[in-house]
């Protein structure tokens, strides 16, 4: 089926709020276990940078995952940003570890001017400019850094979008629901995601389906 594109900030609070509450632990310690798989246990630094953070989740799992590291969370989202912070005031343990900034694809002005892993989850299929994702993470990773993205996989038709909805969500809060459809809809086919890569001057990055649902690609940034 033809992309569907959706926005690409959730701002909504009730939004915010329902990601920050919904159980993602499947996909987000798949999305860790991954990583470990595909880089090993030692990284090539200390610093990472999270594209698209929403509630920081997966920017807690990481810094948990490899307690050596500082971790920058960025997102557009006021809201999702205020639950991120909400949750990082909870958790002590990462105090002065994590640090969660507001900012926008690709303008953002990160503490560090690049970093020795970069990661993103669910951001790309937000984006209208796919290339925006891909400029930022050439602009942001030191060379021979690790770069890490998962992203949703479109469907082949709405009808598919819908029974993965209704087999992954249908637990899940209406608004959930909702994005989740929306999402897979707006989502790219791997071919697409190698086109992009292609252009981006990022061709030596793997291209994998990981699940029926998601996409993984990954790579090391060439000096």
């Amino acid at each position: 089926m033809q992309r569907i594109p959706e926005e690409e900030l959730m701002t909504e609070s009730a939004q915010a709020r329902a990601y920050a509450a919904a159980d993602f632990d499947e996909p987000h310690s798949a999305f860790i276990k991954l990583f470990q798989e595909v880089f090993g246990d030692r990284l090539p630094g200390s610093t990472v940078i999270d594209l698209g953070c929403g509630p920081g989740d997966i920017t807690f799992r990481f810094a948990r995952a490899y307690p050596q590291c500082i971790v920058h969370g960025v997102d557009g989202s006021d809201a999702m940003l205020a639950e991120a912070r909400r949750l990082l005031a909870r958790t002590p343990d990462l105090a002065g570890r994590v640090l969660f900034i507001k900012g926008m694809l690709p303008d953002i002005v990160p503490p560090l001017p690049q970093y020795d892993v970069v990661i993103s989850n669910s951001l790309l299929h937000h984006l209208s400019d796919p290339q925006v994702l891909w400029k930022t993470i050439t602009c942001c990773a030191s060379p021979g850094a690790a770069v890490f993205v998962v992203d949703l996989k479109r469907p082949e038709s709405p009808a598919e979008a819908q029974r993965l909805t209704e087999r992954y969500c249908s637990k899940e809060p209406e608004i959930l629901q909702r994005d989740f459809y929306n999402s897979l809809c707006a989502a790219f086919e791997p071919s697409e995601i190698r086109d992009q890569l292609q252009t981006a001057g990022l061709n030596s990055f793997i291209v994998r389906e990981i699940s029926d649902r998601h996409v993984m690609i990954a790579g090391i940034m060439r000096s």
